[in-house]
């Protein structure tokens, strides 16, 4: 039998891998921000004969109408995207005709959006408080459905403990993308971000569940094997239902979708495969540090018990 539970600080460092260097570019960079988010305009267009223009002459235009902080991105295909602060529909226009005749070409509009900046804030702490609810309502529910298990409360709080680790491994991804593709913060990435916890839970509370069902069956076995049985016994179910059901068709989405999909596609993608890894490599070993209590001897104050009861 793998002992997947003895490898388990390994499994811990390498989520710690994946998700500090996101942080740290966070920290330094900050997020990047849609206008969802922020409050705005988005300008998306491009440019009849095929030649994109240099973004500083984007820039100049918008500068000509008193507005400083526009942040052009080219996105290839003869497309620019522009954001700034929010922009009149009158404004609007009328740096677009400004952009025809400075660049000396047709220009077709492909999406505008604009968000209010009180509008903006409404969303973020709407965000804010649609992951919190999620957080609370988990607890509460793993909480109550394994009530027959001693300390079922601990469950709760590790499979929140696993969903923070798939959020934190979506919004590394994110960071990173953004500083190298100009990837943004916006309601596909909140709607993404959304799923993967929803996918997290499920597959935690499957593992839970095996580990509850074990408890009453090998009352003996310690309480690390038991949980390691257990996970055994559902890796292959958690693997294969992942694969086959979501990951293919999410990889097909990312290749073959187009690029306005592929950032979304990708978030789902890295996240419902970290929701399937946190449940089996977090979730579970989270449960048995706490059980073990082994914070006790992580700096050589203690020494790890031989033997845990469950």
């Amino acid at each position: 039998m793998f002992n997947i539970l003895g490898r388990r600080y390994l499994f811990f460092g390498l989520s710690m891998l994946l998700i500090l260097p996101g942080l740290l570019l966070a920290i330094i960079y900050g997020l990047n921000l849609s206008v969802d988010f922020t409050g705005g305009t988005l300008v998306e267009i491009s440019f009849g004969s095929g030649t994109t223009p240099l973004p500083e002459e984007i820039v100049e235009v918008y500068n000509q109408f008193g507005i400083s902080d526009v942040q052009v991105q080219t996105t290839g295909d003869n497309t620019i995207i522009a954001r700034s602060t929010f922009l009149e529909d009158g404004t609007r226009a009328e740096i677009l005709t400004a952009v025809e005749e400075k660049v000396n070409d047709t220009v077709t509009i492909i999406r505008i959006d604009s968000v209010g900046a009180t509008i903006g804030r409404e969303v973020t702490l709407r965000a804010a408080l649609a992951v919190a609810v999620a957080a609370i309502i988990v607890v509460v529910y793993i909480t109550f459905v394994f009530r027959g298990m001693p300390n079922a409360f601990r469950n709760g709080i590790c499979a929140i403990i696993a969903e923070l680790h798939d959020v934190l491994v979506v919004f590394s991804l994110v960071i990173i993308g953004g500083i190298f593709w100009g990837w943004q913060l916006d309601a596909l990435f909140l709607t993404a971000l959304l799923t993967v916890i929803g996918f997290s839970v499920q597959d935690t509370i499957v593992v839970f569940d095996r580990i509850r069902e074990n408890s009453t069956i090998y009352r003996r076995l310690p309480f690390e094997t038991l949980v390691n049985h257990s996970i055994i016994q559902t890796l292959q179910r958690s693997i294969n239902t992942q694969l086959m059901t979501v990951e293919f068709m999410l990889l097909a989405l990312v290749l073959f979708g187009g690029l306005t999909l592929r950032q979304f596609a990708v978030i789902l993608l890295v996240g419902l495969f970290s929701g399937t890894y946190s449940s089996i490599f977090i979730a579970a070993p989270v449960l048995v540090v706490w059980e073990n209590r082994e914070w006790r001897y992580w700096f050589g104050r203690g020494k790890k018990d031989k033997q845990v009861t469950a």
